[in-house]
């Protein structure tokens, strides 16, 4: 034993030894108390060696002294934790407790006000406020009077309690009872705890009637901000900024801290103006910015895409002195790549290194993650492989961006090289690694593979979560193994996953559908049904539309009856998308007895199911009819649409009724309707078509008056309408103006203009046109061919001017070369 207290002597004595020495007449509690309390402010000192302490302590004749108790006991209560001490809140009340468990008499000075305000405070940040009510009941009992700092601390342990209420009435109305007289510190207590409680409201009231009956208190600017802050919380940005005006009123000056509240969830907002607005006045009222109102600044600006001021406040924040921290890169780095701009923050990594920065694992995490995204494969593994040589290890996270990228573009050999990386430097692949690669699988149909890493995973304990199952439940209907997908669904309510929804389902079945594969769609809408979900109107909707989309009517109609028959009421969607099918089959009577039936149902029709009657009769030749669809739809306060008014006006056009299309057009315009491009090419096609040739011109020039601008089909109609006419110069001239608006010519005008010179016997321009034929996005159509061979052929009536054709359209024996 003797060799073991030297020891303990020689580790207590100093800041670098160990503990107390055995009981010696040269011991000294006030040294061994100092080297003590040192140890547990540098966090270096075990429960252990602080009990040796006491054993020492209760063995020797001379006392220790109120202040090297109080102050160790103080330090060990705000000790951080430590590997040698994880809790030494707890471990001071310990040793407290244990002193007047083994009643020490006078080797220890009576415990005073401020050690009760000691262990007060250590068990509220041991999170035992239970234990310091207890200990203020126990200085009670001791006749002691109390101060503000035990009154402040005492409201700090029922706030901690979640007895804020308590605390409320306590501060109100009855500290005179404890001989305590609160302050602003007491008050900045009560109002954190209302603002944590999420009750900022009722701590501004509590704020304002202190301000109101004056007294002693004066609020400062913790109060403020705590309340202010706690308006930001609950989001009320309103309140929050009326708080911070009215307490420049009552003349207390913000500071750093105050501004921070403010800026910061302005900027997680994204209310940049009004962050920038006090930001501002910060500056003008001499607070200087830190670096954490710069960062949430940065942060915001990024957040936006707004990186020239992100950039701008980067180079203002270290031309003042303040060097962002790793925080502040990251978030920048961050914000760049999740806006899709890689490369400038590549820029930034750079710099960052260039400055003497060293990015973390979450800066390679955000630039590799940006890279993935777009595919950048050989700058991603470069960055990676620089990582590893920089001596940060990869962690899943890391290696799953890597997977899920190679994954997400069907590239599995090399997701599964870095699946095998990963394993081989220790590195176990979790749910989100075996889903990444479940789902692409899945999405290749390669079902087998899926199935084969599902067995892997569930054998080294990676439990499978909904996503995976979902993604392998998808490519089994998907891939026709409806089998499979039924047993995955029973097997997801055997592990009490929930199974896939209808909602779910609805989706495959729709994807399915509008690919064509109704049949398969109506298989999985069986499945649904077996496995005991309730298909609702979207689902039935789905497949309706499949049918129709493939033209199967009858069987659509059954889907109809079907639905009906379970007891769900079909939509506008319903007997919109039934309607469409018949009329696009010509079934117009269906298409027409189904809109009727609408009505008995008491579902209105749409816009969108005027337009597809409408555009059903008038390409039907169904003119009367579809004027008085026009006109039902009127009368029935239904919108009308742009698109209503072109299927109207197009409809007329082509039925031979073009003078009455102009009239209503007119109408339209004295009604001030706004058109589209489209609407204004019909009516100068129109215009044309009656002999109303200097009103479509004025037309097409009152195009840019009306804020629209001309395309190709604008230039088109035209064009060949000028053609038409014999008015060859104005024809070249409005194609030249195409090419100068930056309109491409279609493969189809060019042949149109090239077939319409050669008919007017206009080979030298018909021979400048052809000459832009280049085999790529313009090539020479049938019918030109056809009339190029009829007329430049032995027998052709051009025959004699075929040298005034460009040399590759040149005929030899009637054989063309065209290249």
């Amino acid at each position: 034993m003797p060799r073991l207290h030297s020891t303990i002597r020689r580790r207590l004595s100093s800041t670098t030894t160990a503990s107390p020495a055995p009981p010696s007449c040269s011991w000294s509690p006030h040294a061994a108390f100092a080297a003590a309390t040192e140890r547990a402010r540098a966090g270096t000192l075990s429960p252990e060696d602080a009990h040796h302490l006491f054993d020492e302590l209760l063995r020797q004749t001379a006392p220790v002294s109120e202040r090297s108790l109080n102050g160790f006991l103080a330090a060990l209560a705000r000790a951080p934790d430590s590997a040698a001490c994880r809790d030494g809140p707890a471990l001071a009340i310990a040793l407290f407790n244990r002193v007047r468990r083994e009643e020490a008499g006078l080797q220890v000075a009576r415990p005073t006000i401020f050690t009760y305000g000691v262990l007060m405070n250590s068990c509220c940040r041991a999170l035992r406020s239970d234990l310091g009510l207890a200990f203020f009941g126990l200085l009670l009992r001791t006749g002691l009077k109390t101060n503000e700092i035990v009154g402040s601390t005492l409201l700090k342990c029922l706030c901690y309690a979640k007895r804020t209420d308590d605390a409320v009435n306590l501060l109100l109305h009855r500290m005179s009872e404890i001989g305590c007289v609160p302050n602003a510190f007491s008050y900045s207590i009560v109002l954190k705890s209302l603002c944590d409680d999420r009750r900022s409201q009722q701590a501004l009231d509590l704020l304002q009637k202190v301000r109101k009956e004056g007294g002693a208190c004066s609020l400062n600017v913790v109060a403020y901000t705590t309340v202010i802050h706690g308006f930001f919380k609950e989001g009320e940005i309103g309140k929050a900024c009326d708080l911070f005006h009215e307490m420049a009123q009552q003349g207390v000056v913000p500071n750093v801290f105050t501004y921070n509240s403010i800026i910061d969830p302005l900027c997680k907002a994204r209310v940049m103006d009004k962050a920038e607005l006090f930001l501002r006045q910060m500056v003008h009222n001499g607070v200087q910015p830190d670096e954490v109102i710069y960062t949430s600044m940065i942060h915001g600006y990024s957040s936006l895409g707004q990186w020239k001021e992100a950039s701008k406040l980067l180079r203002k924040m270290t031309s003042q002195g303040l060097i962002p921290n790793i925080i502040t890169w990251n978030s920048f780095v961050a914000s760049l790549c999740k806006h899709g701009r890689t490369k400038e923050a590549a820029h930034i990594f750079d710099s960052m290194t260039t400055k003497g920065h060293k990015p973390n694992i979450v800066t390679y995490g955000a630039l590799l993650h940006g890279y993935a995204s777009q595919g950048c494969f050989a700058d991603m593994i470069n960055l990676f492989n620089s990582m590893v040589d920089s001596g940060i290890v990869a962690d899943s996270y890391v290696f799953n961006i890597l997977i899920d990228a190679y994954a997400k573009h069907g590239m599995m050999d090399e997701a599964m090289l870095i699946l095998t990386q990963m394993q081989e430097q220790g590195v176990s692949p979790d749910v989100f690694t075996y889903s990444t690669l479940i789902a692409a699988f899945c999405r290749m149909g390669r079902l087998a593979d899926a199935m084969d890493k599902f067995s892997q995973m569930i054998y080294i304990g990676v439990e499978p979560n909904t996503v995976v199952y979902h993604s392998l439940i998808q490519g089994c209907c998907t891939h026709g193994n409806l089998g499979k997908a039924k047993e995955l669904a029973y097997e997801m309510m055997d592990r009490d996953i929930p199974r896939p929804n209808i909602v779910f389902f609805s989706s495959i079945i729709n994807s399915l559908c509008k690919e064509g594969r109704v049949l398969d769609a109506h298989d999985i809408f069986n499945l649904v049904v077996e496995i005991g979900e309730t298909p609702n109107v979207i689902t039935f909707n789905s497949l309706i539309d499949g049918y129709c989309l493939v033209g199967k009517m009858e069987k659509a109609s059954r889907v109809l009856d079907a639905m009906v028959s379970v007891g769900i009421q079909p939509d506008v969607i319903t007997y919109t998308t039934l309607i469409d099918g018949y009329l696009k089959k010509g079934r117009i009577v269906d298409g027409l007895s189904l809109f009727r039936e609408m009505s008995h149902q008491k579902v209105k029709p749409t816009t969108v199911t005027y337009n597809i009657i409408l555009d059903g009769l008038f390409r039907a030749g169904q003119t009367v009819a579809g004027k008085k669809m026009f006109k039902e739809m009127i009368e029935s306060e239904t919108t009308v649409s742009i698109s209503t008014y072109r299927i109207i006006l197009g409809g007329l056009c082509r039925n031979n009724c073009a003078d009455e299309a102009i009239i209503l057009f007119h109408k339209l315009c004295a009604n001030n309707v706004k058109f589209d491009i489209a609407i204004l090419n019909t009516m100068i096609n129109a215009m044309y078509k009656v002999r109303k040739i200097e009103e479509a011109k004025d037309l097409f020039a009152a195009i840019p008056a009306s804020g629209l601008v001309p395309n190709a089909a604008t230039y088109g109609v035209m064009i060949n309408n000028l053609l038409k006419e014999g008015s060859l110069e104005e024809a070249d001239s409005m194609f030249s103006s195409m090419e100068k608006s930056g309109c491409a010519p279609s493969s189809r005008l060019v042949n149109d203009i090239i077939r319409t010179l050669l008919e007017k016997g206009e080979i030298v321009k018909a021979g400048n046109y052809m000459s832009k034929v280049d085999g790529k996005s313009i090539s020479l159509e049938a019918s030109t061919t056809s009339l190029l061979l009829s007329l430049f052929s032995g027998k052709g009536k051009y025959r004699e001017q075929i040298n005034l054709l460009p040399a590759k359209y040149q005929f030899f024996d009637g054989v063309s070369f065209v290249a």
